[in-house]
C-alpha cells in the first residue's frame, strides 16, 4: 500500500485509540463531572475554533471569544466588573507606527506611489516642504540627495557595520549642513535592507529621510543634473488596537477577594511574529491549550464556585487579552483594578492546563514560595497528580502582575508540548478528562484556604519571563513589555543579579549598553547578545529625568 495511505490510517488509529480512551474515563466519571467534562470540550471547541482566527488582541476573533466568556459568565449569574458596568475592561496596545496614506511625495508633477516608489524612515518628523533642487545641489536650505553606493561597497565585508546607523548619522549630519530633508537612493548591486520599521523607537530625527526605490529614481530622475521640482508631505502615526479583558464578581459580601484568571489571547496568524511555526504561509493559531484550556476552566470554575459553600471571600474572575504581547492585559488591570486590590486574598492563574499526560500526570505548579500558607495546602503527594513544585512568584504569564503587587499567587501548568505556539495547538488533542482532575484540584486547594483567612505574602526569587533565547550574559531585569516609550523599562529586578548588585531599580528606564544604544526589547537584547561573560562596559539608565551611567562587569 502506499506510504501515504499507511501515515493517513496509522494516524487515524492512533486518534481512534487516544478518543477510545477518553471516552472509557468518561463512563467512569460521576454525572457531574460528566457535565464539566462537556462544557470543556464545548467552550475549548468554540474558542479554538477557525473562525475566531487565533484570538489576536484587538481582533474581530478576539471579540467572539470574549462575547462569548461574557456570554458565560452572565448565565452562571456573575457581577460584570469591567467598564462602565460591563464585563469588558478595555486597555490600548501600542502596535508600532504607519505611514499615513496622506503621506505624499511629488517629484516635477509625478505623484509617487508610497512603498512602491518611496517610504520615508521611521524616524522622520512628520513635515511639509516645497523645494527646487538637483542630484548635485547640496545647498542649505534645500533637500539633499545621497547615494549609498558609495557607503556600501566600502563596507561590504565589515561585518560591524550597520547602514541604518550610518543613513541617521548622515542625516544628523546634513541637517547640520542646512539641509531642510535628505533623499536617498541605492544605486549599487549590494542589497541595502532598508524598511519602514513599524516597531521602531527610535528619536526623531531634525529632518525627514526618504528613501526612493531603484524603479522610481530611474522613472522620475533619469538627468541627474535636471532642476527637480520636489513637494513632500510626511505623516507617520501611532497605530493602537484595544485589547479587552473580561471580569465576573461573585460576591459573597466578604472582606477580601480571591482572583481566579486565564488569559483567552493567542497568536492570530503569528503577525506579532511569536510563533515557532517555521512554514511560508500564514496559518491560524488556534490555542487550544494555549490558553482556550485555562479559559474554559475558569469558567466551570466560575460556576461551581457560585454554587458552592465557600462564602469566606468573594471571588473576581478575569480572562486576560494581551497576554501573549507580554502580560498586557494583567499589567494594566493591576493598574486599573475594579476592585480594592489590597483586599485581594491571593491569585490563582491557569496557562496551558489541557495536556496533562495520561503517562506521567506531571502538574507544575508555581508561586509556591509567594505564601507560607502555600506550603500547609499544597503537597507533592497526590493520589492522581505527579505534582512538581516552583516556589517563584513570577514567570512568563499574569500571575507576575500581581506578585508585583505583593498578591500571594500560585499558578498551574500541565507542561510544553511539541504543539506549543504553533498551528498544531487544536481542540483534539486536549486531554478533556485530565482538565477536569486540574478544575477538581483547583477547586478543593479554595476549599482548603477558604478556612485560612487572607493568606500572608512572602517575596520570592524572581525568574527570567523568557524561555525562548539564551544569552551569555544578563543583567537580570525582568523588562516592562507594555512600555511605550523608548528604551526598555524595568518592571522588576532579579534577587543578586547583577542590575541589583550596581544598584539599578524596577522602573528605571535603560537606553544604553556600552556603545549599543536600544530603544526597545528587540534591539535591547540584540546589544545584550554582544557581550561574553567578564566584559566590562556601562549601562546608561534614566531615572525620571535624571541620566546615571552604572558601571558592569558581566
Amino acid at each position: 500500500m502506499p506510504i501515504k495511505i499507511l501515515i493517513y490510517m496509522m494516524k487515524h488509529f492512533c486518534w481512534l485509540l487516544i478518543f477510545s480512551f477518553q471516552i472509557s474515563n468518561a463512563q467512569k466519571l460521576k454525572k457531574a463531572d460528566k457535565v464539566i467534562v462537556a462544557n470543556l470540550q464545548t467552550h475549548i471547541g468554540y474558542l479554538a475554533d477557525d473562525k475566531l482566527e487565533g484570538r489576536r488582541t484587538g481582533t474581530a476573533g478576539e471579540k467572539l471569544a470574549s462575547d462569548y466568556i461574557s456570554n458565560v459568565f452572565s448565565k452562571a449569574g456573575l457581577i460584570a466588573k469591567g467598564d462602565g458596568g460591563g464585563y469588558l475592561q478595555a486597555f490600548e496596545v501600542n502596535d508600532g507606527k504607519a505611514v499615513s496614506p496622506s503621506t505624499h511625495f511629488f517629484i516635477n508633477g509625478n505623484d509617487l506611489k508610497p512603498t512602491i516608489d518611496f517610504f520615508p524612515l521611521v524616524y522622520s518628523p512628520n513635515t511639509s516642504l516645497e523645494a527646487t533642487s538637483s542630484l548635485g545641489l547640496q545647498e542649505s536650505g534645500g533637500p539633499w540627495f545621497y547615494d549609498l553606493k558609495e557607503m556600501l561597497e566600502i563596507n561590504k565585508n565589515n561585518p560591524h557595520f550597520d547602514l541604518a546607523d550610518a543613513v541617521k548619522s548622515k542625516a544628523i549630519e546634513v541637517a547640520g549642513k542646512g539641509a531642510i530633508a535628505l533623499i536617498i537612493y541605492n544605486s549599487s548591486t549590494i542589497e541595502d535592507g532598508l524598511t519602514f520599521d513599524v516597531k521602531s523607537k527610535e528619536t526623531l530625527s531634525k529632518i525627514p529621510v526618504i528613501y526612493i526605490t531603484k524603479t522610481a529614481k530611474e522613472s522620475y530622475i533619469k538627468d541627474e543634473a535636471a532642476t527637480l521640482d520636489i513637494k513632500l508631505k510626511v505623516l507617520i502615526e501611532e497605530k493602537k488596537r484595544t485589547g479587552h479583558n473580561v471580569i465576573g464578581f461573585i460576591n459573597n459580601n466578604a472582606a477580601n477577594t480571591i482572583i481566579v484568571g486565564a488569559h483567552y489571547d493567542h497568536l492570530g496568524y503569528n503577525e506579532d511574529h511569536n510563533s515557532l511555526y517555521t512554514g511560508a504561509d500564514p496559518q491560524i493559531h488556534n490555542g487550544a491549550d494555549d490558553n482556550a484550556s485555562g479559559t474554559a476552566a475558569i469558567l466551570e470554575l466560575s460556576k461551581m464556585l457560585t454554587a458552592s459553600k465557600f462564602k469566606n471571600n468573594n471571588y473576581l474572575f478575569i480572562s486576560f487579552s494581551g497576554e501573549e504581547l507580554g502580560l498586557f492585559g494583567s499589567k494594566y488591570f493591576t493598574e486599573h483594578p475594579s476592585i480594592d486590590l489590597t483586599k485581594a486574598n491571593y491569585m490563582i492563574n491557569l496557562d496551558m492546563v489541557g495536556r496533562l499526560n495520561d503517562s506521567t500526570h506531571g502538574l507544575s505548579i508555581g508561586g509556591y514560595g509567594t505564601s507560607p500558607t502555600w506550603g500547609e495546602l499544597i503537597t507533592t503527594n497526590n493520589k492522581f497528580f505527579k505534582i512538581k513544585l516552583d516556589s517563584s512568584g513570577t514567570g512568563p504569564s499574569d500571575h507576575t502582575s500581581f506578585y508585583r503587587k505583593d498578591i500571594p499567587v500560585v499558578f498551574f501548568f500541565t507542561g510544553l508540548h511539541s504543539d506549543y505556539h504553533k498551528p498544531s495547538d487544536d481542540a483534539d488533542k486536549i486531554n478533556y478528562t485530565g482538565e477536569l482532575q486540574v478544575v477538581k484540584y483547583i477547586y478543593t486547594l479554595i476549599e482548603a484556604a477558604n478556612k485560612k483567612g487572607k493568606l500572608s505574602f512572602t517575596k520570592t526569587r524572581e525568574v527570567s519571563m523568557s524561555s525562548k533565547t539564551s544569552f551569555k550574559v544578563t543583567l537580570g531585569i525582568m523588562p516592562d513589555y507594555s512600555f511605550s516609550g523608548s528604551g526598555v523599562r524595568a518592571d522588576g529586578i532579579v534577587d543578586g543579579k547583577l542590575a541589583q548588585r550596581v544598584g539599578i531599580k524596577a522602573g528605571d528606564v535603560m537606553v544604553q549598553l556600552g556603545d549599543y544604544k536600544f530603544t526597545d526589547v528587540q534591539s535591547y537584547m540584540g546589544a545584550l547578545s554582544k557581550f561574553k561573560k567578564g566584559d566590562a562596559t556601562k549601562v546608561k539608565v534614566m531615572r525620571g529625568t535624571e541620566e546615571l551611567i552604572f558601571d558592569i562587569v558581566f
